[in-house]
């Protein structure tokens, strides 16, 4: 299967609604992929919060309609990195979407591990509390958001709800550039799965962001890596190689030890 990460670049001049007919078009333009990701938060900003009251939308928002239907005019899986979803009562939420090849919503994951140390997203959202995977023509997809990377036990909770490949957009700060390459190396291979990271580039707020978008195969081999511009990774993937490595070294079927994770979604 053919996976492309789209790095996008977040200007703060832009307007959501400039940001989502952006983001439409460069979906629309990969058509002939299986799976196609953008970064975390990127209509409003992952670290713009003044904007966050102003650009937060119901999950079937703006957002979803335009992107949806962007999936279904390429014909690809979409994961629409993350929005700042408003509940029916008011409550925040950074919260991921995935559409199918006929832009249906499969899978919606609300983030669980909130950054900020009482500061920003900590105390500004809600958190999820679901582990979330989705079987799809191509495998079964996890979902996790930025922060996640640091929290072995949603990994594992995705792994054990049938995960082979797990989608992480993120707004990574570039200063933390060589977590980012530890963590998404790491996940991968604790987990045995395909880890697609795709995180965000620019300035969001004044918080310059990684770029590094990131592929990573089950063996923990970056199978390619963005710069730090605004560009598409495009990765092949043979989906095969989950079950292979998983045979060759069977380091899973050894656990002892066992964390109760969130429930399951």
């Amino acid at each position: 299967m053919r996976a492309s990460l789209i790095q996008l670049s977040v200007d703060s001049s832009d307007t959501a609604e400039d940001r989502r007919r952006r983001a439409a078009s460069l979906v629309r333009g990969r058509a002939g992929d299986d799976l196609v990701v953008l970064p975390e938060l990127w209509t409003a900003g992952a670290w713009a919060y003044d904007r966050w009251q102003d650009d937060a939308e119901p999950v079937d928002g703006p957002t979803a309609a335009t992107l949806s239907a962007a999936a279904r005019e390429a014909g690809v899986w979409l994961h629409a990195g993350s929005v700042v979803e408003r509940d029916g009562d008011g409550t925040l939420y950074n919260t991921a979407l995935l559409f199918d090849r006929s832009g249906e919503p499969r899978g919606r994951y609300r983030k669980i591990h909130r950054y900020g140390f009482d500061t920003g997203e900590a105390t500004l959202m809600g958190g999820g509390d679901a582990v979330v995977t989705v079987p799809t023509d191509f495998g079964v997809v996890g979902l996790a958001i930025c922060y996640d990377l640091r929290f072995p036990e949603l990994f594992r909770g995705l792994l054990d709800a049938g995960a082979e490949l797990v989608v992480v957009p993120a707004a990574w700060p570039a200063a933390r550039l060589t977590h980012w390459r530890l963590l998404t190396r790491t996940r991968a291979l604790e987990e045995q799965v395909f880890l697609l990271a795709c995180c965000a580039t620019g300035t969001h707020g004044d918080m310059r962001q990684a770029g590094h978008s990131v592929v990573v195969d089950p063996w923990g081999t970056v199978l390619g890596e963005a710069g730090t511009t605004e560009e598409t990774l495009t990765v092949d993937l043979d989906m095969t190689e989950v079950t292979r490595i998983r045979t060759e070294l069977p380091v899973l079927r050894d656990r002892v030890l066992a964390v109760e994770a969130p429930r399951r979604h």
